[in-house]
């Protein structure tokens, strides 16, 4: 198996930017009614959640595989995200200015990832 060694998931922009943005979907979805207490305000903080979460897993595999695999995970949970954004936006619990704010960050995020996934695909 090649070692691995990469610098700390911690120190990466789009592991800053993604932590940020879920704590930004905390806050938001706090404001969503009471009845999407089941519904879609997990689904939105699970997805949000797990860009960070699958960064820093995969960060701490022992290959670049590995890695790769957990940054294309994570980039799967930014597009989840983007979807109930557009959702939490047309049902009327986000307004539109907020959704066009998060939408940017999220396709940033997304980008960002998709440049990590192929950094960690170069030898």
């Amino acid at each position: 198996m090649e070692k691995f060694k990469v610098e700390s998931v911690e120190d990466l922009e789009v592991f800053k930017r993604s932590h940020k943005i879920t704590l930004k979907v905390y806050r938001v979805t706090d404001d969503f009614p009471k009845s999407e207490k089941f519904g879609l305000v997990p689904q939105m903080r699970r997805a949000a959640a797990s860009i960070p979460t699958n960064l820093m897993e995969g960060g701490h595999r022992l290959n670049r595989a590995e890695y790769r695999h957990f940054a294309g995970i994570a980039k799967g949970s930014a597009g989840e995200l983007k979807y109930q954004l557009l959702l939490a936006k047309d049902l009327g619990y986000l307004p539109e200015r907020e959704y066009m704010a998060l939408r940017a960050e999220v396709d940033e995020i997304s980008r960002m990832l998709s440049g990590l996934v192929k950094a960690l695909s170069a030898k």
